[in-house]
């Protein structure tokens, strides 16, 4: 008996920020999980890069472009962190 999420869950989530695709990615792993690196979303958690369990856009114009796809307007809100003014400074 498997055991986990079904196969067509998910959970959409967007981040911004300074550097956010450069990082965002290096958090995520390469595209072959067989080259990602232990640590990394990808590199612990994927097998085969047909069954990817997490995406990543690559540039900011493909975040914008892909946003869209997935959110309508009213569902995104930004807030202001408290500790935005210490980090970029």
């Amino acid at each position: 008996m498997a055991c986990g999420l079904p196969p067509d869950y998910s959970t959409k989530v967007f981040q911004f920020g300074l550097d956010v695709v450069r990082m965002s990615r290096r958090m995520l792993g390469e595209t072959n999980p067989a080259d990602s690196l232990p640590g990394t979303i990808r590199g612990d958690f994927c097998v085969e890069v047909g069954r990817n369990v997490i995406h990543g856009s690559d540039s900011v114009e493909s975040a914008q472009r892909e946003i869209s796809l997935w959110f309508k307007d009213y569902e995104l809100f930004c807030w202001d962190e408290s500790t935005d003014h210490w980090i970029y400074a």
